[in-house]
This record gives C-alpha cells, sequence and structure tokens, in this order.
C-alpha cells in the first residue's frame, strides 16, 4: 500500500501541474493584455512627462506675453473716459474748494457778476479742469494699448475685445477732453451774465 500511496501521491501531484499549466494557458492572454495596457500607459506617461521637457530644452514651443497687461490697460482706459464724462470725487471735491475760496474772495461790496465768477464759475472750471485730465489719461492709456502690439510681439495678434474696449477708451476721452475745454473756457454752459 505504501507504494499505492507514493503512486498517487505522484500522480496527483502531476495532475496538479497540468491543470497549473491549462490555467496558465487560459490566463496567459489575459496576463499578456494586462501587461500590454500597463506598459502602454507607462509609455503614455512616460511621453507625456518628456514632451514638456523635450519642448522647453529645444525652445521651439516659446509662450509669448498673456495680453492680461493689455486687457486691463484697455478697461482702464474706457473706465477713465467714463469718469471723464460723469465725473469724480476728485473733480467734486476741487469745485467745492474752489467754491469756498471763491466765497472767501469776495466781499459785500463786490458786484454780482464778480461773485458769481468766483462762487460758481471757477468753480465749474475747476470740475471742467479735472474732467479733462481724466480724459486726457483714457485717451493716453487707450492709444498706448492699441500700439502695444507694435512694439512688444508684432507677430502675435491682438485680441478683437481688446482693441474694442481700447477703441471706446480713445474714443471716451476724446469726448472728454472736448467737452472739457468748451466747459472750461466758457463756450459750453457758462456762468450766466448778471447784466
Amino acid at each position: 500500500m505504501g507504494t499505492k500511496t507514493v503512486d498517487e501521491t505522484g500522480a496527483a501531484t502531476k495532475a496538479d501541474e497540468d491543470r497549473t499549466d491549462v490555467t496558465d494557458v487560459t490566463d496567459a492572454p489575459e496576463a499578456q493584455e494586462e501587461s500590454q495596457v500597463t506598459e502602454g500607459e507607462a509609455a503614455a506617461e512616460g511621453a507625456e512627462d518628456t514632451e514638456p521637457e523635450a519642448v522647453t530644452e529645444t525652445g521651439t514651443a516659446t509662450e509669448g506675453p498673456s495680453g492680461v497687461g493689455q486687457g486691463a490697460g484697455a478697461v482702464v482706459s474706457a473706465g477713465l473716459g467714463i469718469v471723464s464724462l460723469t465725473g469724480s470725487w476728485v473733480g467734486t471735491v476741487a469745485s467745492a474748494r474752489q467754491a469756498v475760496l471763491g466765497q472767501l474772495a469776495t466781499t459785500q461790496t463786490s458786484d454780482v457778476q464778480t461773485m458769481l465768477q468766483k462762487g460758481y464759475g471757477d468753480a465749474w472750471q475747476a470740475t471742467a479742469l479735472w474732467g479733462g485730465v481724466f480724459a486726457l489719461v483714457a485717451l493716453i492709456v487707450g492709444v498706448f494699448v492699441l500700439a502695444r502690439p507694435a512694439f512688444g510681439a508684432p507677430g502675435r495678434p491682438q485680441p478683437a475685445w481688446i482693441k474694442s474696449v481700447s477703441w471706446a477708451g480713445v474714443a471716451l476721452g476724446v469726448i472728454g477732453l472736448l467737452l472739457a475745454v468748451l466747459k472750461y473756457t466758457d463756450i459750453l454752459l457758462a456762468v450766466p451774465s448778471a447784466s
């Protein structure tokens, strides 16, 4: 019986080896596919890791300016143009200060026209002056933003929205400057005459 046991054990061992070979054969394509997928993923990750380095090392793909500064300049130009037309707190404070100075400069014996000019005309001109300053700054910033691509990166086109907003700032600056000059010279809304 001892021999039989050894033979049965040997046969059992051989049968286990046969089963292992069968499972290895049936599992082999799946294992190969998994290993190929893993190798493919590793190759893709390796390619992703090396692509940016290769581009930056060779310098073939250079990243230019993003245009954020030009966009901000265009918005500032348009905003200053609007402020030049609607007025600012600086203009309001300057106008009030000029009105107070005008009241201090006049006396009871001053004629009405002098009182009007010192009390209201000078304050109106101070408002016009500050409106003109804001309009001029809006005009300068707008022109600078429009001319910037010619000096910075001539090959890169400027986005259309930056051009549009810059032109709006330039237009508002021109209108504000024109109105400021007309108000300051008393052509537009002059101080009424007392006579």
